[in-house]
């Protein structure tokens, strides 16, 4: 592996046998695909695309049947690689009848730090996630937006160079989901590497560098976000200080015309639902008070 390279596969196939050998289903076929080093990558696909297989493949709980794959500079069956690694499935299998704290110190010890140290990070890592005020609570109690937190703290407790994550928006309200991708980003910024998956494409949109799309066990589409999602068919144009008046409507599909093209469609853009729904709460936050009343109809209204 190139030293800029965190995760590197060849040709890696996986094929489930049943009892007598026989071929019951490939799950992965000649996937190829690296992760550089201090970047976010996207691993999407439908269900049962191999999303899953590939993790498996890539943390050593699963041996491939053709190909091969390298994370950290070791094959992905050397062990001593996992000491490196953090991982958050979408499904957290936490210890529910223990808090947070003893939750964060039962992972610290399995690598093996010592008290001081497994007290420090856990204290941060919880404050990190913002469950400093229920740090007692035993995760019984937690809602799925709570656990998806400390599955996240659990998943940094090592302080990991490459860091695994299946579906970390799942159970998230908006202003969860954009705090997790917010903390997706800090993470990369501070020289970690993200492979996550997503059934939520905004999210991966809005925080992957590059991706990479499964179906059926094979590789459909890889590259950076920003050259995938261009269309090279099209030409944006944005202006700002002027109204789209019918006078201009006309002059610009006059000289799109003289050049060949077609308008499909002029208009002032628009935001995203997630943006303005964010905008709206947090300037309720800062005028407490404030409503929305609707207008009438004249008639009496409601």
């Amino acid at each position: 592996m190139a030293g800029d390279l965190v995760v590197q596969t060849q040709k890696l196939t996986k094929v489930y046998r049943d009892f007598w050998g026989r071929q019951k289903k490939i799950a992965l076929r000649a996937l190829s695909f690296e992760v550089k080093r201090g970047e976010i990558f996207g691993l999407l696909g439908p269900n049962g695309s191999g999303k899953t297989t590939t993790i498996k493949l890539l943390l050593g709980l699963l041996f491939p049947t053709e190909g091969e794959a390298f994370v950290l500079g070791k094959t992905s069956n050397d062990v001593r690689k996992n000491e490196k690694i953090g991982y958050l499935p979408e499904e957290s299998y936490l210890y529910r009848f223990l808090n947070a704290e003893e939750t964060l110190d039962f992972y610290g010890r399995l690598f093996d730090m010592d008290a001081d140290t497994r007290q420090r990070r856990s204290a941060e890592l919880i404050e990190k996630v913002g469950l400093k005020n229920d740090r007692k609570r035993i995760l019984r109690e937690y809602s799925k937006g709570m656990r998806q937190r400390i599955g996240l703290a659990q998943a940094l407790i090592n302080d990991p160079e490459l860091v695994i994550l299946d579906e970390p928006t799942s159970g998230l309200d908006p202003l969860g989901a954009r705090w997790m991708k917010d903390l997706i980003v800090d993470l990369r910024n501070k020289g970690k590497t993200i492979i996550m998956c997503s059934h939520r494409l905004e999210d991966v949109q809005d925080v992957c560098d590059r991706i990479a799309i499964l179906s059926n066990g094979e590789l459909q589409a890889y590259g950076r976000v920003d050259e995938l999602l261009q269309d090279t068919r099209r030409v944006e144009m944005r202006a700002t200080g002027l109204e789209l008046s019918e006078s201009l409507r006309r002059d610009l599909e006059a000289v799109i015309k003289k050049h060949g093209g077609s308008v499909d469609t002029m208009g002032h853009p628009t935001t995203t639902l997630e943006d303005y729904f964010l905008k709206i709460v947090e300037e309720s936050s800062s005028r407490p008070g404030r409503r929305y009343l609707p207008e009438t109809s004249g008639k009496g209204g409601r």
